[in-house]
C-alpha cells in the first residue's frame, strides 16, 4: 500500500520577507512568520470583537481601548512569564535582559494573567494617558466601572478572540520551528531540520542553496528515516578540508542539530558525496532524520475548535448563561487541552526533566481550576 504521507523535512525560514534598509544604514528588517501571525491574531480578534460589542449593544469603540490594553499585557505578561517562571535566577540577577523581547522568550501563562490584570483595569478604572510615540509622558486612573460590562462579560467575550489569537501565535511557532515535540517512535512525523539548514548555510558568498531530501533507502528503526542534505556551493567554491572541518564539528556539535538530525556516519565522520552541476560543487551529506511530533499544530487545531464553540455559545447561547459560563468553559478547556499537549513536547529547561511534570503543566493546573471555580459560580447564579 502506499502511504501518501508519512513523515515531512521542516526547515522553513522564518523571515518571510527581509526589507532591505542598509541603503539609509540601517539593519535590514526581516519580517517573520511569528510576528506577522501574532500582529494577525490581534486584528482578527479585533474584527470580531467589533462585531460581538455592536450585537451586544455596546460601544464598539470600546473595542480599540480593548485591543490596546490586551497587546501590552500580553507581551509584558508574556515575557515576565517567560523569565520568572523558566530562568528567575538568571534574569532577577540581570534585570535589564527581561527587556530583550526580540531575543525570544514569551510563556502563555504569563500572558493570560497579563490580560486578566489589563481587563480587570479596564473594567474597573478610566485609564488616561498621554504619550511621546512609545513612551508615556501621562498616566491616570480613577475607579470607574464600565455601564454594562462586567468583568466576567468582558472575560466571557475576550475569550472568543483569545483562543482565535493562541491558534494563530502556536502557528507561527511552527513556522519559526520553536515547542518542538519529543519523538513519535513511528513512521510518522516532523523531522526540524532548520538549525541543520543554518549550519549548513553557513555564508552567502560560499552556499548558494540548502535543502533536504528524503533518501530512496528505508529506515530500520522506527522514529528514525534517512534524510540527505544537498548543499550546492557558489559558482568556484570547492569544498576542502577546512569546509569539511568546520562542517562536521558543527552538524557533530551542536545540539540543536543533534536532536533533529543524526549526520554521524558508522565510523564517525561524514557521509557526503561531491557531484558537479552547472560547474557547482553540490554536496550531499546522508544523515538519519528523528521524527517528532508536532505540539505547535495540536494545540493550534485545539484553539480552533475552542473558538468555534465559544463564538456558537455566545451567538445562540448567551442570552440564557450568567456571566462568567462561557469564560469557565474557555479556561477548563485551552488549559486541559495545553496539560495534556505538553506531554507531546520536549522541555524548554534543562530543570525541567527533575520534575515529576513540567512547568507548563504545573502552571496549568491552577489556571484550569480558576476555570472550574468560574464555571461553577455562574451556574450556581443560576
Amino acid at each position: 500500500m502506499m502511504i501518501l504521507f508519512d513523515y515531512i523535512i521542516w526547515s522553513p525560514d522564518p523571515a518571510i520577507v527581509t526589507i532591505p534598509l542598509s541603503a539609509i544604514g540601517l539593519p535590514d528588517r526581516p519580517i517573520v512568520w511569528y510576528g506577522l501571525l501574532f500582529a494577525l491574531g490581534f486584528l482578527l480578534g479585533q474584527q470580531i470583537s467589533y462585531r460581538i460589542f455592536k450585537a451586544d449593544g455596546q460601544d464598539e469603540r470600546d473595542v480599540d481601548t480593548l485591543t490596546t490594553y490586551m497587546v501590552v499585557a500580553t507581551i509584558i505578561g508574556a515575557r515576565l512569564g517567560h523569565c520568572l517562571f523558566y530562568n528567575p535566577i538568571y534574569y532577577l540577577s540581570n534585570p535589564i535582559e527581561i527587556l530583550k523581547v526580540w531575543e525570544g522568550g514569551l510563556a502563555s501563562h504569563g500572558g493570560a494573567i497579563g490580560i486578566f490584570v489589563a481587563l480587570w483595569i479596564y473594567a474597573n478604572y478610566e485609564v488616561k494617558s498621554k504619550w511621546f510615540f512609545i513612551i508615556p509622558l501621562k498616566l491616570s486612573a480613577k475607579k470607574k466601572k464600565k455601564e454594562g460590562q462586567s468583568y466576567l462579560w468582558i472575560l466571557d467575550r475576550i475569550a472568543i478572540v483569545v483562543a482565535l489569537t493562541g491558534a494563530l501565535i502556536r502557528t507561527g511557532n511552527f513556522m519559526n520551528s520553536e515547542m518542538e515535540g519529543v519523538e513519535t517512535r513511528s513512521n510518522f512525523g516532523v523531522v526540524y531540520a532548520r538549525a541543520s539548514k543554518e549550519i549548513l548555510d553557513f555564508d552567502e558568498k560560499m552556499v548558494e542553496e540548502v535543502r533536504f531530501e528524503k533518501r530512496a533507502d528505508v529506515g530500520s528503526v522506527p522514529g528514525r528515516v534517512p534524510i540527505k542534505a544537498v548543499v550546492t556551493m557558489q559558482s568556484g567554491v570547492r569544498m576542502d578540508a577546512g569546509i569539511e572541518g568546520q562542517l562536521t564539528r558543527n552538524l557533530m556539535g551542536y545540539q540543536e542539530v543533534v536532536d533533529h538530525v543524526d549526520f554521524k556516519s558508522e565510523n564517525g565522520t561524514l557521509d557526503y558525496s561531491i557531484l558537479q552541476v552547472k560547474g557547482h560543487d553540490v554536496i550531499e551529506i546522508n544523515g538519519t532524520g528523528i521524527l517528532r511530533h508536532t505540539p505547535q499544530l495540536y494545540e493550534a487545531i485545539a484553539c480552533i475548535i475552542i473558538t468555534v464553540l465559544l463564538l456558537w455559545l455566545w451567538k445562540y447561547k448567551r442570552h440564557q448563561l450568567n456571566s462568567g459560563v462561557i469564560f469557565g468553559i474557555f479556561m477548563m478547556l485551552l488549559w486541559s487541552d495545553r496539560f495534556f499537549n505538553e506531554f507531546f513536547k520536549m522541555n524548554q529547561e534543562a530543570f525541567e526533566a527533575s520534575l515529576p511534570i513540567n512547568m507548563g503543566q504545573i502552571l496549568s493546573i491552577p489556571m484550569f481550576l480558576v476555570g472550574v471555580a468560574v464555571f461553577f459560580r455562574a451556574v450556581k447564579k443560576g
